[in-house]
């Protein structure tokens, strides 16, 4: 039996590639962006009452990852990309159905559309479902998984002398917390855990419209080198 869905609305974020994007929600808080509701959710009536809630719950799919063959076993970046794990022992972004989840903090609602933060998802993302966050029952004090008993531990992030003047008037501009921005998604260290770069290997991505570019000083260590507007 096969079922269909329909997006409810489309996110617009930050995160303009899958790279560097945090690998969970709520590790980068400056994270932002907006879900745009689709019609008939976007009259104001699916929200009503949602302006109680701090958080959500957002169900959506990997529109850049979707594979016409099911992956039984995947290879997870926390373990290092190279030890083989179930799919459904992870969250990786390789689902039988495509579809993920991320708890999201809502910073506001507005007619056609929800204001969020600390998020991970990537630009143009299609939202399946919106569910409010219920402490009481989504919050497991004595849940345990061996393999993520903890967020990752963060790198160091330093700034070349004119990536953090560069970065500070592109988010004055944007109206974002561009450098905490880049520092929190940074700090996770988005290379595969397998790859020692060599100190003058560069790295880039982009975040809203700007290009940042840094590098490994040292395995440990993270140098943002220059944060540019795109052309």
């Amino acid at each position: 039996m096969q079922y269909g869905v329909t997006p409810v609305g489309i996110v617009r974020s930050c995160f303009k590639e899958k790279f560097a994007i945090p690998r969970q929600p709520q590790l980068a808080p400056a994270a932002r962006g907006v879900l745009e509701l689709l019609p008939p959710f976007d009259g104001g009536e699916a929200v009503a009452g949602l302006e109680q809630v701090s958080h959500v719950w957002l169900l959506f799919l990997f529109h850049q990852a979707l594979e016409d063959k099911p992956r039984l076993k995947v290879r997870p970046p926390r373990l290092g990309g190279n030890k083989s794990m179930g799919v459904f022992a992870t969250r990786a972004t390789h689902r039988p159905n495509g579809i993920g989840q991320s708890v999201v903090r809502l910073e506001g609602v507005e007619p056609g559309r929800l204001l969020l933060s600390g998020i991970d998802l990537l630009d143009g993302t299609p939202v399946l479902d919106i569910k409010p966050y219920v402490p009481y029952a989504d919050s497991v004090p004595y849940a345990h998984n061996a393999m993520a008993d903890a967020a990752p531990a963060c790198i160091g992030v330093s700034w070349a002398e004119r990536a953090l003047p560069q970065a500070r008037a592109h988010g004055e501009r944007l109206g974002e917390p561009l450098v905490a921005l880049i520092e929190q998604c940074l700090a996770q260290d988005p290379r595969p855990a397998y790859q020692v770069p060599p100190a003058e290997r560069v790295y880039g991505v982009r975040f809203w419209d700007v290009q940042v570019r840094w590098r490994y000083p040292t395995p440990q260590t993270i140098e943002v080198i220059e944060v540019c507007r795109e052309a």
